[in-house]
């Protein structure tokens, strides 16, 4: 692997990215919101669970969007 330039990111990647991102901007404070509202309502736990495991979906999500497009760009390099 160098340490060159990198090519530029196709079209596609661009928007995978942005895919990723609006994932990421939107589960985080939907996660909090849920969360609270969970609490103050003093629902069970269970549902809870169901929050977090949404969250950790979403956020696994968006990791294997960005991994994926890191992996493209680096494969021009090897």
């Amino acid at each position: 692997m160098t340490n060159g330039p990198r090519q530029p990111m196709t079209k596609a990647q661009q928007r995978q990215v942005r895919l990723a991102a609006v994932v990421i901007i939107v589960a985080f404070p939907l996660w909090l919101l849920v969360s609270w509202i969970g609490g103050q309502l003093g629902l069970p736990s269970r549902y809870a669970f169901l929050a977090d495991f949404a969250a950790l979906a979403a956020f696994a999500f968006a990791l294997v969007i960005l991994w994926r497009v890191w992996r493209e760009r680096n494969e021009g390099d090897a």
